[in-house]
Formats: structure tokens, sequence, C-alpha cells
């Protein structure tokens, strides 16, 4: 039988790739579908493809599913909808290279979140690398610029990516409360709460002008993000986070900042200045002494 720890590794080191692309196939579907529209066709596209495989387990389990539909409604929207309407409007305003960067503060909220749910222990030396990771952060919002910090000035897109890192923290602290439903049937029921959520955000979107319906590149962009970032990635994290729990997967994110980094600068030539370089060392070496020094000497 295969280590739960390896088969762990695997399902996230491919969430995280998958992850880091879609943070430039947000930039590249920039001009070719609008961000609501864009949202509500992903989860479209994932419960359709969640529903045929999730079928007969969603039959089997309904009795469980129907008790928690409630806590399955906040989740999806939380974790899906909202998370990624900040993201893709992000895309807007701001660099994959920054939202890559940013996306690196998800395990910090998510051990703070921790602490704050379920009081686990916080150690100095965790809270050294909390504070590491959150100047590395506010060095890109500010674009290494000290008189843009003092005077408050941020890059919207910079700081929509950090409130949609917050509500993912959220999302993936209450994983570890998901009840004994199995991952695809949860998943489905998720991206299915996500789908309805998204409804009114495509239509406020497209009543105000703003709306754009997709073009041939913006539907190839759409498949990708439907099948990658969504559904295989969303289905390995909630694996991963039952095999090893919420913080330590959570960590893996740390992945994502140097896939999204590499990517931006190679697929969409996207310059890579010295706060970038700074603020990967503070996110990464923060969030890497948080989770080295955490309690119980995770590694």
């Amino acid at each position: 039988m295969a280590n739960p720890h390896s088969k762990a590794y695997f399902f996230l080191i491919t969430t995280t790739l998958c992850w880091g692309a879609n943070t430039v196939f947000a930039k590249l579907a920039v001009g070719e579908v609008s961000p609501m529209m864009l949202i509500m066709w992903r989860w479209l596209g994932v419960v359709v493809i969640a529903l045929v495989l999730a079928r007969a387990e969603l039959v089997r389990q309904w009795p469980l599913v129907r008790r928690h539909l409630g806590f399955l409604a906040a989740m999806g929207a939380l974790g899906f909808t909202a998370f990624n309407a900040l993201f893709y409007s992000a895309a807007h305003q701001t660099t994959a290279l920054n939202m890559g960067i940013v996306q690196g503060t998800i395990p910090v909220f998510v051990m703070l979140g921790s602490f704050a749910a379920f009081r686990t222990r916080v150690n100095t030396l965790q809270i050294v690398g909390v504070l590491a990771t959150i100047t590395g952060v506010v060095a890109v919002a500010a674009e290494g610029d000290i008189t843009r910090l003092l005077a408050l000035q941020f890059n919207p897109g910079d700081l929509m990516m950090i409130t949609a890192c917050l509500l993912y923290a959220v999302y993936a602290v209450w994983l570890q409360q998901k009840p004994d439903i199995s991952a695809v049937a949860w998943f489905a029921m998720l991206a299915s709460a996500a789908l309805l959520a998204s409804l009114p955000l495509a239509a406020v979107e497209w009543l105000a002008g703003a709306g754009s319906w997709p073009t041939p590149r913006g539907w190839l962009l759409i498949s990708l993000i439907v099948f990658f970032p969504s559904f295989l990635a969303q289905i390995f994290f909630i694996r991963g986070v039952e095999l090893i729990g919420p913080n330590r997967s959570s960590v893996f994110t740390n992945l994502v900042p140097i896939i999204a980094s590499i990517a931006a600068v190679v697929v969409l030539d996207e310059a890579f200045r010295w706060f970038h370089g700074l603020a990967l060392v503070l996110v990464l070496g923060g969030i890497w002494i948080a989770e080295r020094f955490a309690p119980g000497g995770r590694v």
C-alpha cells in the first residue's frame, strides 16, 4: 500500500502546478472574456464533469449530503466563487507575477485562522515567519516604493489578491470540519454551490455593461481552467487535506509563487524587478520558518 504522505505530496504538488498555471490563464483571459462570465462558465463546466463522475456517490450519500447542504453552500460560495471573483478581477489590474507572489500568503493566513478557530499553537518563531511573509507581500503591493507605503498607496489588484487569499484560507481552515462525504461527491456539491453563487455576479456584470462573451481564445482558456485549476486541482487539494490536514497541505502553496513567477516571466514576458525577488525571499523564507518551527517539528 502506498504511503499516505507520498500520495498527499503527489496530490498537492500537482495542485500547485495547476494553480500556478491558473495565474497565467487569468492574465491571458483579459480581453477574451469578462471576469464574472469566466467564473460562471468555469463552474458550469466543472459541474457537468463532477456530476457525471459523482452521480452514483451522490445518490449513495445523499442523506448525509442533505444534512450538510448549508455548510456545502457556504464553502462553495466562499472558497470557489468569492475567491475567483477577486482573483480574475485582480488580473485586470496587476501582473501575474504579483498575483503569484501574493498567493504565498495563504499558508500564513491558514495558520492564523487555525489559531483563531481551533487554538492551534503558534510560537515566537512562527510569528517571525508570519511577519516576514507579510513584509514580502507589502513590498510587492507597494512596488518597492517606500513613499507609496508611507502614503498607503497600493495596487488595487494586489489588494484584491490579498483579500482573495484571506477568503481561501478561511475555506482551507474549515475543510477540516468536512463531514465524511467522499471527495468526488463533496466537490460536486461545492462546484454546484459555486455555480449558483456565480450567476448573480455574472448577471450584475452583464447588466452593468461590463460583461463580455468569450472569444474563441476565451473558450480555449475556459476549457483549460475548467480541467486543471478547477477540477483536477480542487479534487487533489481536498484529498491532500484529508491525508495530512489543512496546515501541512497549505504549505505546498509555497510552490505557487515560484511556479507563477517563472511562468509570468517565460510565458507572459513580464519584468522581474528587484522587489519581486525580495518578496519571494521574504514570503518563502517566512513560510519556511513558520512551518519548520511549528509545534510538533513539521518539516
